[in-house]
């Protein structure tokens, strides 16, 4: 979702290659090449650029396409529409793995794909809000069928809720300095767009601090997660969607940030490490790892693909693979 893509789902340029495209094509490569039908689940499906790829690459395959924004699965089911039945775009969150695959009578799938945060799109469209370069209404709603938006939280959260999530989600040292100017500033007339919210952080920064790097990114990161609840949503979704990988099936994740990172650490740690006493002479079902880790610790892009992509500049990658055990049961 965060590899850059145009809203013409073009490939033409280096631009509008998805992020780490061939790595993650080789980790899934084994779970998907098969004489035998297989099922991937594209949790964050975009504008359709790592399916697309997919659906091509391994002929035997049906992609199932998440994804919460409406404009987002038209824009890929036109792009993918070559792939007739083979493509199943289902509008859902993707903690919502499992009913999504229940509704299509799916039990068990072969590969899953995450590839987290915004998309190139939602930052390109001014009016969806999530631009702090230009401005915009302080929207960044995911799907605009939910009714939460960045304003109402800037306007309607009380101080030691706004630098509570700026400096958890933002990870940003002047949560508290830019709470409380955020909550002076919207005495006078509410923040309804992004020059407003960032001529704020602006005036409460102070000048030594002014050359890190533009005032609102780590504020208008914090905020799109507590619009969009993502952190809430990941924590659910990786275990939902690990629990129904059959055996030999592969889970690819991408994150853009260290608190992404951190949950789908996490959640592989869960079910790639013994949960046996230390000095237990014998490994249970009970115990035993029901995946394996098929990267150590999380690669990076190369610096060829950064140069061409600044996007990939922050991907993380991790992967595993069910080695036993009955999906839902590990």
């Amino acid at each position: 979702m965060n590899g850059p893509e145009d809203p013409g789902g073009h490939a033409s340029t280096p631009l509008h290659v998805p992020v780490l495209l061939e790595t993650t094509l080789a980790l899934l490569a084994p779970a998907l090449d098969r004489e035998t039908p297989t099922v991937v689940v594209d949790a964050t499906l975009g504008l359709g650029g790592h399916a697309e790829v997919l659906l091509t690459r391994f002929p035997r395959t049906t992609l199932v396409g998440v994804d919460r924004d409406p404009d987002a699965l038209r824009l890929a089911g036109t792009r993918l529409a070559r792939f007739g039945g083979r493509f199943q775009p289902a509008h859902a969150v993707y903690d919502a793995i499992p009913e999504v695959l229940d509704d299509l009578d799916v039990d068990s799938v072969d590969g899953v794909l995450f590839d987290l945060g915004v998309s190139s799109m939602q930052l390109d469209q001014d009016d969806r809000g999530f631009s702090y370069a230009r401005d915009v209404p302080l929207d960044m709603r995911m799907d605009p069928g939910e009714t939460r938006t960045a304003a109402a939280i800037v306007n309607e959260y009380d101080p030691k809720a706004l630098s509570r999530i700026f400096r958890i989600y933002g990870e940003e040292r002047l949560a508290d300095r830019y709470a409380r100017a955020i909550a002076a500033a919207r005495e006078a007339t509410p923040i309804r767009g992004s020059a407003e919210l960032v001529a704020v952080l602006e005036r409460a920064t102070p000048a030594a601090l002014k050359g890190r790097g533009h005032v609102g990114k780590r504020v208008f990161q914090a905020l799109r997660i507590e619009v969009n609840r993502e952190l809430e949503v990941l924590e659910r979704a990786v275990p939902r969607a690990l629990d129904r990988i059959s055996t030999g099936g592969r889970i690819v994740l991408l994150s853009y940030h260290s608190l992404e990172d951190r949950i789908v650490k996490r959640a592989l740690a869960a079910r790639t490490v013994s949960t046996a006493p230390r000095g237990l002479p014998i490994e249970t079902d009970d115990t035993a790892p029901t995946f394996t880790m098929l990267t150590r610790g999380a690669p990076k892009a190369a610096e060829a693909e950064v140069e061409r992509n600044p996007r990939a500049a922050s991907v993380r990658l991790r992967a595993a693979e069910r080695i036993r055990g009955d999906h839902r049961t590990a």
